[in-house]
């Protein structure tokens, strides 16, 4: 009864059946390996935070250029602050309000965007406290360029003299005369009464949606794997009972089952 399996059409069928298995679970465990490897990084990233804030400052030029590595690591820099801009539509404990981003001139020639802040509302240059003259040493956690549309980052344009929507050194060198640092600072306090903003994760060891798109595809390559054992029997069992019905003369002589 079984005889159709040395058939070439079932040896074709079998081979399919064979390697398409092996290769959905590989695929399927490879995708959960990358899920994994993001949680770990979400937790390494965690644990560095805390870390971090209790390491001693180190000057911004050692910790350049910023990487997951020294994203989040205590910086300080000295200079004289200059133009100052506000970040509309920044959330921060539930609540929607903007940062305040002062320029640090440093003795390098280049600024460094430093976020003295955070204020709850709407953006207000009138509310937005001056920054303090003269030469200045700040210390917080060095954060890399944001990028227009990633992780909430606003990629509105048109925006009113005095604002940006992103922390870029790709936006900032258009509205300010000197060269801009590719990266920027967060004060561990807040500067005249505002809020500080606490750092974020470095790109890429958060549970964003890529993190979780891998664990959907786990599920995919594994329901793959068992749609294919699924069919395989199927077929099977057609073809077991096909050929029942042709012993019993219950199907036209010369016709064959279809797959």
């Amino acid at each position: 009864m079984y005889r159709f399996l040395l058939t070439p059409r079932w040896w074709g069928i079998n081979v399919f059946v064979l390697l398409a298995i092996p290769f959905c679970v590989f695929m399927g465990s490879w995708q959960l390996s990358r899920f994994e490897a993001r949680v770990q990084d979400h937790h390494d990233a965690a644990e560095r935070a805390v870390s971090d804030r209790k390491e001693a400052a180190r000057p911004l030029a050692e910790l350049l250029p910023v990487d997951q590595n020294t994203s989040g690591k205590q910086a300080t820099a000295t200079g004289r602050y200059g133009k100052q801009l506000l970040v509309p539509d920044r959330e921060l404990d539930g609540k929607r309000g903007y940062y305040v981003l002062t320029l640090l001139r440093t003795g390098s020639g280049r600024a460094l965007p430093v976020v003295r802040g955070w204020l709850p509302g709407t953006a207000d240059p009138d509310r937005a406290p001056a920054p303090p003259s003269g030469e200045v040493t700040v210390t917080g956690a060095l954060q890399a360029s944001e990028t227009p549309g990633d992780n909430g980052v606003s990629a509105a344009g048109g925006l009113p003299a005095g604002e940006t929507a992103a922390i870029s050194s790709a936006s900032l060198v258009n509205l300010v005369p000197y060269r801009v640092y590719d990266a920027w600072v967060t004060l561990d306090k807040g500067d005249s009464g505002m809020k500080a903003v606490p750092a974020t994760a470095p790109a890429g060891s958060g549970l964003d949606l890529k993190a979780f798109q891998n664990l959907g595809y786990t599920g995919e390559w594994f329901v793959f794997a068992g749609f294919v054992v699924f069919m395989w029997f199927r077929l099977l069992r057609r073809e077991v009972e096909f050929a029942r019905d042709a012993a019993l003369g219950l199907v036209p002589e010369g016709e064959t089952a279809g797959v």
